[in-house]
């Protein structure tokens, strides 16, 4: 018996050994991991850690870096042991072509195979970098740029154009789409395109600095265009609220001057674009690669070598996605029918005494950082 206890003693000590001897070669280090997924059937990107009723991308992720031994369990446990941080909480449905995520892991070998053998093939790791042990991937993010695929019928003028897919985007309207869209740029209080923000609240100013809509393209006889949008960062649902009130505007539903008057101080019912074409196609981190970027030990956070990966993966899981669930379940179809029902001219009273206050909160330069970015 004692003999017994002393055999599994040994194999407990060596066990412990081994883990050790394992860890001194593989020590833990900070690091960046590049992120694509789609989006479809997710409760989002952050993990709500207790509460398994609505699925997460990093609840997947977290499972796959214990799976593959990057991290102890205990981690998946409790993230703030492995510093985890993303860059970007995409919202439901929503999908990324470039999120990063920074975290400390043991640098094993063939790492990014090992984290992919135990992820779902819609979610893949693209690439990895070694950065300094302070970085923060959400605090070190300069902006961040999203794409929003839609079926061009979304811009068929209500009263005098077909409604159906076989709608094809004529190059007026594209031209009014694009200025409409370019009225965004620069700072703007945007406490209209998101919830819970008053119109004096400091982090609902943003600074917008492209936005625009690309030639439109066909597939699967639907008609698409993609909507590229560049900011410092950005709050829940703007994105798409910023899409919703330029589609209200170029199908007839609201006037052109809505745009200036949402940015003041009364309540504007801006009407919020589906989730499902909404892409975070990537973060930009220009300080940090100014700093640290050629200093010898750590490389720009700058993906060339990826590129190709991505826009096969976008081939492969983003797009056909969009396409097909809007084939089947109509979501921009459905959501344009809701638009006759927002009162687009409710708050017009009282919008003279406040264009004052709205053209002062237009003025100011800069943004307030990154400390909600969430679409």
């Amino acid at each position: 018996e004692e003999n017994g206890h002393q055999n599994k003693r040994l194999k407990r000590d060596a066990d412990e050994e081994d883990a050790e001897d394992q860890n001194k070669k593989s020590p833990k280090r900070k690091i960046v991991l590049l992120m694509a997924y789609s989006g479809k059937g997710y409760h989002g990107m952050q993990r709500n850690v207790g509460s398994s009723q609505f699925k997460t991308i990093e609840d997947d992720l977290v499972s796959a870096l214990v799976q593959s031994g990057c991290i102890p369990e205990n981690h998946g446990e409790d993230m703030k042991k492995m510093s985890f941080q993303r860059c970007a909480r995409t919202d439901k449905g929503v999908s990324a072509a470039g999120q990063i995520v920074s975290l400390k892991v043991r640098l094993i070998d063939d790492i990014l195979e090992k984290i992919n053998n135990h992820l779902p093939s819609h979610i893949r790791i693209l690439g990895l970098k070694r950065v300094t042990g302070g970085f923060n991937s959400k605090n070190k993010c300069d902006a961040r740029t999203y794409s929003y695929m839609l079926p061009t019928f979304a811009f068929a003028h209500k009263d005098h154009d077909v409604q159906e897919e076989v709608y094809r985007l004529d190059k007026e309207t594209l031209e009014k789409v694009n200025k409409l869209l370019a009225c965004y740029k620069g700072t703007h209080n945007f406490h209209n395109f998101t919830s819970q923000k008053g119109p004096r609240d400091p982090s609902a100013k943003r600074y917008i600095m492209e936005m625009y809509c690309g030639e439109p393209f066909v597939r699967e006889n639907i008609e698409f265009a993609v909507i590229k949008v560049k900011g410092q960062s950005f709050m829940m649902h703007q994105i798409r609220k910023m899409i919703g009130l330029v589609i209200a505007i170029v199908k007839g539903y609201a006037a052109e001057s809505i745009i200036e008057r949402s940015w003041g101080e009364e309540k504007v019912d801006v009407p919020k674009a589906p989730g499902l074409g909404l892409v975070l196609e990537r973060v930009h981190f220009e300080k940090y690669n100014r700093r640290f970027g050629n200093d010898g030990l750590h490389e720009p956070l700058e993906w060339t070598e990826e590129e190709e990966k991505i826009a096969v993966f976008k081939e492969q899981y983003i797009y056909p996605t969009i396409i097909n669930t809007e084939r089947e379940e109509k979501s921009m179809a459905n959501w344009l029918s809701t638009l006759s029902i927002h009162d687009f001219n409710s708050s017009a009273v009282g919008m003279q005494a406040n264009n004052k206050n709205s053209k002062n909160s237009s003025d100011l330069e800069g943004s307030d950082g990154c400390d909600d970015d969430s679409d």
